[in-house]
């Protein structure tokens, strides 16, 4: 089988607020391997980029582990910390604020092979150009002379300077123009398949994460509530947050929107300062049961590679392992409720 290039387990995640915590992530586990894009998406605040950052080394973790082609990164000083941060690289969200203003385009790219102390950076500087697109007259100019979209191909070629393994893309289209955001999926698409590169990649637009993730995560309130391949995920979604997240997507058939079922959430996303007890996602849950309100759900296998944490999912413990590919707890489930039978027709 192939090892996972990133092993997470049992990651948690707490920032300090006054006397209290904020507990950003809590108790996630999971496996991103060689070649793939795992998705993760959920609401603003959810933990998505706290995760990420997590991986990189840009955050410390509370607890839990966090291991790069076997090594644990919690370990890492000095010289391998260095070659760990050689293997990583970072799309940042914002073009904009993630350029130096006062540097050009030619420096903001270079400057990872400067602190990696590479050379033959001239020749890297345009073969990194050519990747992304950019002419070479891009070299002297400054981040205020390119557009948005432009800015962040600048970005990409910093982020894949120093050869990385492994991207951070820590949604890395949301602030740029619609037609601009297709040209920035198809180079990550067409970069992943020429260097064999992989991805995390941090999205909240559901249709973008289904056309460039292998794999997508689904996160509410610090938790991974669903996990599962992609068509899997978007043909048979399990848990009730996952299928209210689905039916908000719109699609072009008008005929088929005005049939479709929407599940409307009530309510509001509760503070991380205060989190419910139980299931996180119970106080918005249009079938909570009173269990949800007291025991927290634990991440179920219900298929190849799909797991979910919902209470409402018939299991019957036969054995407790860590799958391959997932890095969770493996079960015999059976579903027992309805999924959104109509996302299917639209997506």
């Amino acid at each position: 089988m192939t090892k996972p290039l990133v092993m997470v387990r049992s990651l948690k995640k707490y920032f300090p607020h006054q006397s209290q915590s904020i507990k950003a992530v809590n108790d996630i586990s999971f496996d991103i391997f060689p070649g793939e894009t795992l998705g993760l998406v959920g609401e603003s605040g959810c933990g998505k980029s706290t995760i990420g950052k997590c991986i990189i080394k840009l955050e410390e973790a509370s607890s839990g582990e966090i291991h790069f082609d076997g090594l644990a990164i919690q370990n890492l000083r000095g010289k391998s910390l260095r070659a760990f941060r050689r293997q990583t690289g970072v799309i940042f969200q914002d073009p904009y604020a993630s350029l130096n203003p006062r540097m050009t385009a030619g420096d903001i790219i270079t400057e990872p092979l400067k602190v990696h102390k590479l050379g033959n950076r001239q020749a890297r500087l345009k073969t990194l150009l050519n990747l992304v697109g950019l002419p070479l007259s891009s070299i002297g100019r400054f981040p205020h002379e390119f557009s948005g979209g432009q800015r962040q191909r600048i970005g990409i070629a910093r982020a894949l300077a120093a050869e990385p393994r492994f991207i951070l893309c820590d949604e890395p289209i949301s602030s740029l123009d619609v037609s601009v955001q297709a040209q920035i999926i198809n180079l990550l698409k067409n970069l992943q398949e020429e260097m064999g590169l992989t991805y995390l990649f941090i999205a909240h637009d559901l249709r973008i994460v289904r056309y460039l993730s292998t794999r997508v995560a689904v996160m509410y309130l610090g938790h991974i509530v669903e996990i599962a391949p992609t068509q899997t995920l978007y043909k048979e979604p399990q848990h009730p947050y996952t299928q209210a997240l689905l039916s908000a997507i719109p699609i072009p058939d008008p005929e088929a929107e005005k049939k479709r079922r929407r599940v409307i959430l009530q309510g509001e996303v509760p503070s991380p300062l205060d989190p419910p007890k139980g299931c996180p996602f119970s106080t918005r849950c249009p079938v909570a049961t009173p269990l949800c309100y007291h025991v927290t759900p634990k991440l179920q296998q219900i298929g190849e590679g799909h797991f979910a944490a919902c209470h409402l999912l018939k299991n019957e413990p036969k054995h407790e392992e860590v799958v391959q590919g997932a890095g969770l707890t493996k079960y015999q489930c059976t579903p027992t409720h309805d999924t959104v039978k109509d996302v299917e027709s639209g997506l």
